[in-house]
């Protein structure tokens, strides 16, 4: 309730409060940048223990641009959470918090965080998520060449961190890619690559540096194309299918419209 509250009243501030500031710290930009650094309420939210039930009154708000169900908006203006380990949950958040990663959007709402302990309870909640099966995905005349260029690309030189199915590592903050949307996939190596994400791994940064737009377009082809066994979410009949072709990869962003709400699904036991 009280989330739900807070979410009206942010969404009637509108445009004043999108205004907003954020701070700002300095990030990959700065000589001296260190990557995941120790100390402030992050560490604080990863000593926590999350409380999954709390975290889901928690998420009301981020639910509004993310949906109820994690699965944000396959034009790649909201990305898919759910499922996402909770350690990146909670270093993204702290790190919008902090002024270490810039997004006017999300700074708004995740600033209404009152503490360590509601970041740690949101990260368990969406982490318990399962992943949603319908997302963007590359759908080209030449998906079958494309998805098979960046599987090529991705075994090189992605797979040792982010795993053969996308699952990433909780422990060393490598998140989980599978589910994600193509085009979100896109825009995020393309502003790591031009050092526009500033709380950027800077050993991502030199292996992305390389490469021009129609590799980032491949890979996120055959990342998007991932499926995580046991992860992800149960089909569902008649869903119209969400495309990511050369042409359109690039994300709505205009206006940043507050998609539909749909009801969400939690992991059962036997699909975690």
């Amino acid at each position: 309730m009280k989330a739900s509250l807070l979410l009206i009243g942010l969404l009637s501030a509108g445009v004043a409060f999108a205004g907003a500031p954020a701070p700002h710290k300095e990030g990959i930009e700065s000589k001296n940048y260190k990557w995941n650094a120790e100390g402030g309420e992050k560490m604080e939210a990863l000593h926590k223990k999350g409380n999954v039930k709390n975290g889901e009154e928690v998420y009301e708000i981020c639910g509004a641009c993310h949906l109820p169900s994690g699965a944000g908006r396959a034009d790649g203006t909201f990305p898919q959470l759910a499922g996402q380990h909770s350690t990146v949950l909670i270093k993204q958040m702290a790190d919008i918090r902090s002024g270490e990663r810039d997004n006017p959007t999300m700074y708004p709402f995740a600033s209404t965080l009152t503490d360590p302990q509601e970041l740690a309870d949101a990260s368990a909640y969406i982490q318990s998520l399962c992943i949603p099966i319908e997302h963007g995905k590359y759908e080209g005349a030449d998906a079958a060449m494309m998805v098979a260029k960046g599987k090529e690309l991705y075994e090189k030189e992605c797979l040792e961190c982010h795993g053969k199915t996308g699952e990433g590592n909780k422990e060393k903050f490598y998140p989980v890619i599978t589910g994600q949307h193509c085009k979100y996939l896109v825009r995020q190596m393309t502003e790591i690559r031009d050092g526009k994400r500033r709380n950027a791994n800077p050993d991502m940064v030199k292996i992305i540096k390389k490469y021009a737009e129609q590799q980032l377009i491949a890979i996120s082809s055959y990342q998007s194309s991932m499926v995580r066994p046991g992860g992800m979410c149960e089909p569902k009949a008649g869903k119209k299918k969400q495309t990511c072709s050369k042409l359109d990869w690039l994300p709505a962003l205009a206006g940043n419209q507050i998609p539909d709400a749909k009801p969400g699904h939690q992991m059962t036991e036997n699909s975690k």
